[in-house]
């Protein structure tokens, strides 16, 4: 886990420079062309910036060591920065609207737009290949910060993509108010991104459980590995950022000692953390009459 910890805060840090690199790049290729369309592009670029920044603050806070105040730890703090980072996609979202609004009133025409498309494709090939490394170790290291900021530069990959192809179009029909009309949609697709992020985000903020998969490699090691318990119920999973928590019942013969029963618990908890990444076991040990026949059975 220190080791991951360390590479999803590499990743983070790395990602600021690299945003302010494609802004920079985004708002050259508007300034030669004067097209709204770009200008929306280089707008939210801004968030990218921004996003890259809380993300970076953000992992390095969810990585505290858990303390008198905070007992479970920080993890959570990851989701924050994914929602605030979705709060920001949508701002940018309505700058691009208003934009848009004066340009269909007053279209103007591209100028030198060979140059600020061949910039702008720069841009959106940097942020292509970053994204696609954020988002592998995002799954990797279970960073929903991570994951957000690699979602949300994917999604402006497709905006800017669909701009360059959009303003060729325009340019070759001879059709300046499909420059803000772009703009627009482009405004619409960073909303719907938005949306995305914040509402995964708020899922984990509420004790989202675990992935299905997951919850099912949770109870085939308890299956494999509680041998002398009567049975496991009442499993209750919940995910806060890259560790996963799991909580359940233990049912054992009355008369079973302590050291053994304990002996058990030892090894259930030691397969789980083995077997799935980030796992917090809590078990709670109870005598047969408890049993609800339920669960996962042992015996």
């Amino acid at each position: 886990m220190p080791h991951a910890s360390k590479t999803v805060r590499q990743l983070a840090f790395w990602s600021i420079p690299l945003a302010f690199g494609v802004m920079g790049l985004k708002f050259v290729a508007w300034h030669l062309t004067g097209s709204i369309a770009l200008y929306s592009d280089a707008l939210e670029s801004i968030v990218n910036v921004i996003a890259a920044l809380a993300a970076f603050f953000a992992i390095g806070y969810a990585q505290k060591p858990a303390d008198t105040d905070h007992p479970y730890g920080h993890h959570k703090a990851e989701y924050f920065s994914a929602v605030l980072e979705g709060v920001l996609i949508v701002v940018a979202a309505l700058l691009i609207v208003h934009e848009a609004a004066g340009g269909l009133l007053a279209p103007q025409r591209i100028e030198a737009p060979a140059l600020g498309l061949a910039v702008n494709a720069s841009a959106a090939l940097v942020n292509g290949i970053w994204a696609a490394v954020l988002l592998r170790f995002g799954r990797r290291h279970r960073s929903p910060a991570l994951q957000a900021d690699g979602h949300h530069i994917l999604s402006d990959v497709v905006t800017s993509v669909g701009v360059i192809l959009g303003l060729g179009l325009a340019l070759a029909l001879d059709q300046p108010r499909l420059d803000p009309l772009l703009a627009i949609i482009v405004a619409m697709n960073v909303l719907w991104q938005g949306w995305k992020v914040i509402s995964s985000s708020v899922n984990g903020l509420m004790d989202r459980a675990v992935d299905p998969a997951d919850e099912l490699r949770i109870q085939t090691i308890i299956k494999a590995e509680a041998q002398g318990a009567i049975e496991a119920h009442d499993i209750r999973t919940r995910m806060a950022g890259r560790v996963s928590f799991v909580e359940f019942h233990l049912v054992v013969d009355g008369n079973m000692s302590v050291e053994e029963s304990h002996r058990i618990c030892d090894r259930l908890e030691s397969a789980l953390r083995n077997g799935v990444e980030g796992i917090r076991v809590i078990i709670h040990v109870e005598p047969s009459h408890k049993a609800k026949d339920e669960g996962v059975l042992l015996t």
